[in-house]
């Protein structure tokens, strides 16, 4: 019995977009990729002409739409609207943490309740220092250090303590520590924030661009009878070298080393929730919420501000 297989459309044709394509193509069985775009003018025309029925979106940073409440909300009373009309649709943004095998465990364990209440949610995503300085220059079309490198664990943030959980307060500080030039577009290449939330819950983030080892994005959730940890102890593999030097271990050197398998169960679980009719395991309004927390920490960090709960009612509604 042939396998019915998702016709699958990629926009976007850099690093990222070439990945996904490879995953949903080559390592999801159930999906098969017709056709890629450019996201503009391309993406139009592959919509029109193309036999598809799902897209992947995977446009580079310097092409993301920008975060605010107003097209926010827009997007996400269009999508509500669209679904009275086609029940079928589905829409999902991609944190691949959430599909990563030790992120699930750690939800699984704190949901249980088995060690009680989280009260500090701590994480940090560090990636590896750019010696080029390259980084100065991708900065001028990026949305900043925080919504670029923390949304990660912002979505973190909701997964794990609740998306409906209400902000009381929040702050970003940052410098520049290696890459002065990132003044200039009202960046920092290492930055870390705080956010409070109702019911005693409280977060830390630090995130950063100047690691000289590799990538380092790790996790702790302190609840109220113990913690959980999630790669802590930082490792590419499960080797360790021995020589004249002492001994060692190696880092993965980027993100997607770190998230490869978590990338791939994305593409299977999107792939089966399309054909299946079944939901998908992030909400729009969940990433829309994590997209208003991440702009409103960039915008603490660049104005010295504090955000109060007065200040953010539209984090909250």
């Amino acid at each position: 019995m042939a396998i019915e297989k998702l016709r699958i459309g990629i926009a976007g044709l850099g690093r990222m977009g070439k990945r996904h394509a490879v995953n949903f193509h080559e390592l999801t069985a159930r999906a098969n990729v017709v056709v890629a775009s450019a996201p503009d003018p391309d993406y139009d025309e592959m919509l029109e002409k193309a036999d598809i029925k799902a897209v992947v979106v995977a446009s580079i940073t310097a092409v993301h739409a920008d975060v605010d409440l107003e097209v926010a909300e827009t997007v996400v009373s269009a999508y509500e609207e669209s679904l009275k009309k086609y029940p079928q649709q589905e829409v999902m943004c991609g944190f691949s943490r959430r599909f990563d095998v030790s992120y699930r465990e750690a939800h699984a364990r704190v949901s249980k309740g088995e060690l009680g209440s989280p009260v500090l949610f701590r994480s940090q995503t560090a990636d590896l220092h750019d010696s080029s300085g390259c980084f100065v220059e991708y900065a001028k079309t990026s949305s900043g250090i925080i919504e670029d490198c923390s949304i990660h664990d912002i979505d973190l943030i909701i997964w794990f303590l609740g998306e409906n959980r209400k902000i009381k307060s929040l702050q970003a500080v940052g410098v520049c520590a290696i890459h002065p030039g990132l003044e200039a577009s009202n960046d920092r290449d290492n930055a870390i924030a705080t956010v409070e939330f109702e019911g005693g819950r409280m977060v830390a983030l630090y995130c950063s661009r100047v690691m000289a080892a590799g990538q380092k994005d790790t996790s702790e959730i302190i609840c109220e009878k113990g913690l959980v940890r999630v790669n802590m102890q930082v490792r590419k593999n499960h080797v360790e070298i021995h020589d004249s030097q002492g001994a060692r271990r190696e880092l993965p050197q980027h993100y997607y080393e770190r998230f490869r398998e978590a990338f791939i169960t994305e593409a299977s679980e999107s792939t089966a929730c399309c054909l299946d009719n079944s939901l998908p395991p992030i909400s729009l309004q969940s990433s829309v919420k994590a997209g208003f927390i991440g702009q409103a920490l960039q915008r603490s960090l660049i104005t010295a501000r504090n955000f109060s709960l007065s200040k953010l009612k539209e984090f909250n509604s």
